[in-house]
């Protein structure tokens, strides 16, 4: 892992930046998230009104901060004309033989269907592999969530089944299509070559 955070850093389409999150965020990411609350509340869980605050955030982006000082996480924020306009997270990193993470997405309402999202988990999906040196990717969506869908796809990840009541989304367990990216081609040898 870098330990240099703007060495993750690029530029997306429509204007929007990705890079590392920081905790002078929170006020940005607070009023991000309360101008999305409608536009995000199907897809996440339901969340106590503190979080939607600078204080909250504060907290929240705290202990996105911890899981990268341990290896675990990594955190970016999408911002555009200085407003935080999404989000992108690879949590659960596991080394070993695995080299795995799961990866979790918000775009803002404004910027959805401008390529925002494809291009972020492209960038987030190289810094994996060479950055950080993941093998493999997963990332989950609700089964109605086609448009999440669509971005996984067109950056390579493939449906890899179906796991039932998987997260409490918007107040319900509910059922979530799993995807996978594998980052590096099979070694020779091994049972995929």
């Amino acid at each position: 892992m870098t330990d240099d955070p703007d060495a993750l850093a690029g530029e997306l389409p429509a204007g929007v930046r990705i890079r590392n999150l920081r905790e002078s965020d929170a006020e940005r990411l607070g009023a991000a998230y309360q101008r999305n609350h409608d536009h995000l509340a199907p897809w996440e869980p339901v969340r106590a009104p503190e979080f939607y605050t600078p204080e909250g955030q504060g907290a929240n982006i705290r202990g996105k901060l911890g899981m990268f000082a341990a290896g675990t996480g990594v955190p970016w924020i999408m911002l555009a004309d200085g407003r935080a306009v999404g989000a992108m997270t690879l949590s659960g990193i596991v080394r070993g033989p695995f080299l795995s993470a799961n990866l979790g997405y918000w775009v803002d309402r404004d910027y959805n269907g401008q390529g925002v999202g494809t291009a972020a988990v492209a960038h987030v999906l190289d810094a994996a592999r060479t950055a950080l040196g993941l093998h493999r990717i997963q990332a989950a969506t609700l089964p109605h969530n086609t448009a999440s869908q669509t971005v996984l796809r067109r950056s390579g990840f493939q449906e890899i089944g179906l796991a039932p009541d998987y997260l409490r989304i918007a107040g319900t367990w509910q059922d979530h299509v799993l995807f996978q990216r594998i980052l590096h081609p099979p070694v020779q040898g091994s049972n995929r070559d």
